[in-house]
């Protein structure tokens, strides 16, 4: 999620909502990677997730998006003459895995991921609670094609079951909504955790890859900065609640939103009050704030 007021943040300046596409249709965006948009554009998905064909004559496909027959029948289309051998999904998100049951229906591929989506009481709207793929993949596992390796990356945060997948021998990694190319990251509890998103930014920002591939968004060609960027908002945003929670006795998360996303875009609100959420119950286990019930569900303080 992007709060495009605040330009002095460095993230600011290195997001770019900037992509050549067209539905449909494969485009070449990395040597032995094509890429189709999936027709669901929104405010979260921004023009539709990017599914990726990695290798040629036996391939993979990773996020096959959601479950829209023209898209599967594009991504059947354009691999005719190959073998869809693995379907790779990065996580449980109804943009990025539901396609994955219909299409290896149609082709026999091997449907892979971390496991199903993180099952907490009430649910969580946009999470695909039906996907279980046939393997579970480790951290740090090799998963090998005909001209293609790929190692998975567990990298909790925005959800508890998120993988990257790094191309072996190329520097380029698939960051799925982890790390995306056009806005920062929405972490929504239960399943999506700040301090586990904090933790796999870290665990991205020691590796030595040399580009990202997001299933949103534009190819990152300075990963380290990007993350080191993407931490450093991270961290703005929690000083600015803390700055909020020291010049009021008592906040709620709405009153919080108002003050820190002020030009915000109607439409993102409720995705803003899930982030703030997500970063106050992070600076909670830090014991920096704690809550009480009010009238309007949960007041927030700071403690001495």
């Amino acid at each position: 999620m992007q709060n495009k007021e605040n330009k002095g943040n460095n993230i600011e300046e290195l997001l770019s909502s900037d992509l050549e596409f067209e539905y449909a249709v494969a485009k070449d965006v990395f040597p032995n990677i094509r890429r189709i948009v999936a027709p669901n554009p929104s405010p979260y998905t921004l023009y539709g997730t990017g599914t990726y064909i990695v290798g040629k004559g036996e391939v993979a496909i990773i996020d096959p998006g959601p479950n829209i027959k023209s898209h599967i029948e594009a991504i059947l289309e354009i691999t005719k003459s190959e073998k869809i051998t693995h379907i790779l999904v990065t996580h449980t998100h109804s943009d990025h895995s539901p396609a994955a049951k219909p299409l290896a229906k149609e082709t026999g591929a091997i449907v892979m991921g971390y496991g199903p989506h993180g099952n907490f009481e009430g649910g969580e709207e946009g999470a695909d609670y039906d996907f279980d793929p046939s393997h579970k993949v480790v951290d740090g596992e090799i998963i090998k094609g005909l001209d293609w390796n790929l190692e998975c990356i567990h990298t909790p945060g925005h959800t508890s079951n998120h993988i990257c997948y790094s191309v072996l021998g190329s520097g380029a990694v698939f960051t799925g909504d982890h790390i995306m190319g056009w806005s920062t990251t929405l972490v929504s509890p239960p399943d999506g955790d700040m301090g586990d998103y904090f933790k796999s930014l870290e665990k991205m920002f020691i590796r030595n890859d040399k580009f990202y591939i997001p299933t949103h968004g534009s190819i990152i060609k300075n990963p380290k900065n990007f993350v080191k960027a993407l931490i450093g908002h991270r961290k703005m945003r929690e000083s600015q609640i803390k700055k909020h929670l020291e010049k009021e006795e008592k906040i709620s998360i709405s009153d919080l939103v108002a003050k820190m996303y002020p030009k915000l875009d109607k439409r993102l609100l409720y995705a803003a009050g899930r982030s703030v959420l997500a970063h106050l119950l992070h600076m909670k286990n830090q014991e920096i704030v704690s809550s009480v019930e009010g009238t309007n569900n949960l007041s927030w303080y700071i403690l001495n």
